[in-house]
C-alpha cells in the first residue's frame, strides 16, 4: 500500500532511489514479456535522488507510477501508441502530472495502450500486443491496457489512464487491479490528447482502494486550463446503505461471482439491497459510438502531417481508421449533424435515469464487463468488441464515477465489480468501494 512505503519513505527504512530503482529494475527485467511499457524516464533514478535530499513532506515523496501514453509529460515520448506520432515529445506536464511531481511522486515511463485510445483489448498498439501479466494468453484489456497491466505486474506504485468509455475500468478488471474513473471534470483533462471530449476522464489504477482514494486526493479539482474542471464538495460517510443492482445480460459464471460478493458485503455492513430498473441501459453502447467516432474525427484533424508526424490516415491502425472514416460519414453536411445531437440527446435520457436511480439507492453495483477477455490474436468481430465496454460506457455518458475493483476468479482469469456513485460523490464512493475488496 502507498501509505505504507510513504511511512518507510519517511521514516529513512526506506529511500526514494531505491524504491525507484527497483521499479526501474523490474521493467528493465521483465517488460519484454508483457510490453506494458513503452519508454523508461532515464533520469527517474535522479530525480529520486534529489526526492531524498529534500525533507519528504510531498504527498507521494518518493513514489513512483506509469503514465499512460497520451497524458503529456514534459521531455518524454507521448506517442499514443500511434506511428502518427512515433517520436513526439511532450513539450509540457498534463495539470494532473504537475499535481503529482508537487508532491515528489516520480515518473517511471509511458504506458502502451490501445491506438489513440481506440480499442478495448490493447491489441490495436502500433508498438506490439500488451499482455495480461494475471493470465499472459489473455487481452489485458484498453485501452489503459499498458497502465493496467503495469499495476498488475509490479512496476510501479500506482499508473494513470484515460477512461472514455471504460478504459480504465475494463483493464482493471482484467489485470485484477482497482481502476478509477472520477466524475467527469472532477480530474483535469488538460495536457490528454483527447478521443471525446464529452467523455474524457483522467484517473488511477492501482493495487487496492485506499491506493486509489491517496492518489485521487491529488490529482483532483479544478483547473483554470479545463474549462470543465470543477472542485466537488466532500461527501459524508453514510452509515445505511442501499444497494442497486440492475437486471442486464452477462455471462452467468461473473453474475453469480458478483452477487455473492454483493450478498456478503450487504450482510456484514447490514445494508439493502434493492433491485432497480435501468430502461434505456441498452442504449449505451450505441449512443456512446456515435458521440466517440464524431468527436475522435473532430480532434484528429489537427494530425495532418504539418505540426505533428505523420498524417495519421496514411500510417493509423484499423480500429483508428474506422472511426476516422465513421466519424467522417456521419459528419457530412448532408446529414447536418442530426445524428450527433441524437446521440446528445440519448445521452442526457441515461444522464436522466442515473440521476433518478440515485434518488432510490446510494450506489450501483454491476459486473465490470460482462464475459471473460479473450486469448489474445483471437478472430473477435467488431460487435463483440465494442460490447466488452457496454457496461461502462454508461458511467461516461452519465458523468457519474465508477471503480472497478477486483472480485475474484474464473478459470484463474481476474473478474472484476463495477460500483457507481451519484456524479460528484467520488470520496464517498471510493469509501464504500473498499467494503467489496
Amino acid at each position: 500500500m502507498i501509505r505504507e512505503k510513504l511511512k518507510q519513505i519517511k521514516s529513512g527504512k526506506l529511500t526514494a532511489e531505491q524504491n525507484i530503482k527497483n521499479f526501474i529494475n523490474k521493467i528493465k527485467k521483465e517488460n519484454g514479456k508483457i510490453n506494458a511499457v513503452l519508454h523508461i524516464n532515464e533520469k527517474a533514478i535522479e530525480q529520486a535522488k534529489l526526492v531524498d535530499k529534500k525533507t519528504k513532506k510531498g504527498k507521494l515523496a518518493g513514489i513512483g507510477f506509469i503514465v499512460k501514453s497520451i497524458i503529456n509529460v514534459q521531455g518524454l515520448i507521448c506517442n499514443c501508441a500511434s506511428r502518427t506520432l512515433k517520436n513526439y515529445v511532450g513539450t509540457y506536464n498534463a495539470t494532473v502530472i504537475d499535481k503529482l511531481l508537487a508532491e515528489d511522486a516520480i515518473v517511471l515511463g509511458m504506458a502502451n495502450m490501445d491506438e489513440f485510445a481506440c480499442g478495448s483489448s490493447g491489441e490495436n498498439s502500433a508498438f506490439g500486443v500488451c499482455k495480461n501479466p494475471k493470465a499472459l494468453d489473455r487481452i489485458p484489456g484498453g485501452s489503459s491496457s499498458g497502465s493496467a497491466a503495469s499495476v498488475a505486474a509490479g512496476f510501479c506504485d500506482f499508473a494513470l489512464g484515460s477512461d472514455t468509455g471504460g478504459s480504465i475500468r475494463n483493464p482493471a478488471s482484467h489485470c485484477g487491479v482497482v481502476g478509477m474513473k472520477p466524475s467527469y471534470g472532477a480530474v483535469s483533462r488538460y495536457g490528454l490528447i483527447d478521443l471525446s471530449m464529452s467523455l474524457d476522464q483522467i484517473g488511477p489504477l492501482t493495487d487496492c482502494v485506499d491506493d486509489c482514494e491517496v492518489v485521487y486526493d491529488v490529482i483532483k479539482g479544478r483547473d483554470e486550463n479545463d474549462s470543465i474542471s470543477l472542485d466537488y464538495k466532500s461527501d459524508k460517510f453514510k452509515s445505511k446503505i442501499v444497494i442497486g443492482v440492475p437486471k442486464i445480460s452477462v455471462d452467468k459464471g461473473i453474475w453469480e461471482l458478483i452477487m455473492k460478493r454483493v450478498k456478503e458485503v450487504c450482510e456484514k455492513n447490514k445494508w439493502g439491497l434493492k433491485d432497480i430498473g435501468l430502461k434505456y441501459i441498452d442504449l449505451g453502447v450505441q449512443t456512446y459510438y456515435l458521440v466517440n467516432y464524431v468527436e475522435f474525427f473532430s480532434g484528429t484533424r489537427r494530425f495532418d502531417g504539418r505540426m505533428y508526424g505523420f498524417k495519421i490516415e496514411d500510417v493509423c491502425g484499423e480500429e483508428v481508421l474506422r472511426r476516422i472514416l465513421g466519424g467522417s460519414e456521419i459528419s457530412k453536411a448532408e446529414f447536418a449533424g442530426k445524428y450527433y445531437r441524437r446521440a446528445l440527446k440519448a445521452k442526457k435520457i441515461i444522464e436522466n435515469e442515473f440521476a433518478k436511480a440515485f434518488n432510490k439507492v446510494d450506489i450501483i453495483v454491476m459486473p465490470t464487463v460482462p464475459r471473460l477477455p479473450h486469448k489474445i490474436g483471437k478472430e473477435i468481430s467488431v460487435e463483440d468488441m465494442y460490447n466488452y465496454d457496454a457496461l461502462t460506457v454508461l458511467a461516461n455518458l452519465a458523468e457519474i464515477p465508477g471503480v472497478s475493483v477486483p472480485c475474484g476468479r474464473i478459470e484463474g482469469i481476474p473478474v472484476g465489480l463495477q460500483v457507481l456513485g451519484e456524479k460528484g460523490n467520488d470520496e464517498m464512493l471510493l469509501k464504500l468501494t473498499k467494503e467489496f475488496e
